[in-house]
């Protein structure tokens, strides 16, 4: 990643950041450093402020914003805002290569790359996994996919932002990786508010209750990869050996936590939704498997 940060001859290619949310603010600012001209445009104008006192341009309109530069990054709420914005400046679109990094739906995505290139634009996906103050970091990773050749032609830039991974040329592959992240990162940030509500039954306060939460958190992986030397391997192959741990042994696990969260008076809506899965296992005639066959009802749900 540092090779490219001190290429210099890609420092004066013309950028465009359309959407100023932190993320995008991070986005300028991180090509504002590396020497890129920038320009910018947000709907709420007075966002783009701190980025245009560090020496961006502020467009005045999107099409001013389109034509300022080949490269156009977005980083809006949905897919659908993309088209709000860009609709009435389609016809200057193209040239230009769009990397669309909002978050909306793979179909969403995929036809929002067909519709780039109706209008002449090259279009390319991606999925920003850091949070805004760690764009630019060694830290930082983003997933792309759509033409390799496309991202390949901007890598010097794009690797700023941080490590590029690509993902295929179906521009909705690095949208799914992104919602399959967030799936893991949201699901895991349920877990540890309902634990920490748990523990705070009991008065147990939160700052006594997270440490120890989050270490369970952070063992996850290491759990996993001890119980499979290449992860994924058995599961791809139809493989649930249940000689670590089985269905049946994490399903009574669930139903204590309903149980518990009942007494507790909790929300039960992430406990069920849990034991829902062993449920559904066990029915199936599943019980003595590991508890990965729950991937079973989760590809084919009731």
């Amino acid at each position: 990643m540092n090779a490219y940060r001190n290429r210099t001859s890609s420092q004066d290619t013309a950028v465009t950041v359309i959407g100023l949310g932190p993320m995008g603010q991070a986005i300028a600012n991180t090509l504002l450093t590396a020497g890129h001209a920038v320009t910018v445009w947000n709907r709420t104008a007075g966002r783009a402020d701190g980025v245009v006192a560090a020496g961006a341009k502020r467009a005045k309109t999107p099409r001013e914003a389109v034509g300022a530069s080949g490269l156009v990054l977005l980083s809006l709420t949905d897919y659908e805002a993309m088209y709000d914005i860009l609709d009435g400046t389609a016809d200057a679109l193209a040239g230009r290569t769009l990397v669309n990094l909002s978050s909306d739906t793979p179909e969403r995505t995929r036809e929002a790359a067909a519709w780039a290139t109706r209008h002449g634009a090259t279009f390319l996906t991606g999925g920003v996994m850091t949070p805004a103050p760690m764009v630019g970091t060694e830290a930082a990773y983003v997933y792309y996919s759509g033409p390799g050749e496309v991202l390949k032609r901007h890598l010097p830039t794009l690797t700023l932002l941080g490590t590029p991974k690509h993902l295929g040329e179906d521009p909705g592959l690095a949208q799914l990786m992104y919602q399959a992240q967030l799936v893991v990162f949201l699901s895991t940030l349920s877990a540890l508010m309902h634990a920490t509500a748990m523990l705070g039954t009991a008065g147990m306060r939160a700052e006594q209750a997270l440490p120890e939460l989050l270490s369970a958190a952070d063992s996850i992986g290491d759990i996993f990869r001890a119980g499979e030397e290449r992860p994924g391997a058995a599961l791809d192959a139809g493989e649930h050996p249940g000689h670590l741990s089985t269905v049946t042994m994490m399903g009574a696990t669930s139903d204590h936590i309903v149980d518990t969260s009942t007494a507790l008076g909790l929300d039960l809506g992430l406990p069920l939704a849990v034991q829902a899965h062993y449920r559904h296992a066990i029915e199936n005639g599943h019980g003595r498997d590991n508890w990965t066959r729950i991937i079973d009802g989760i590809r084919a749900p009731r």
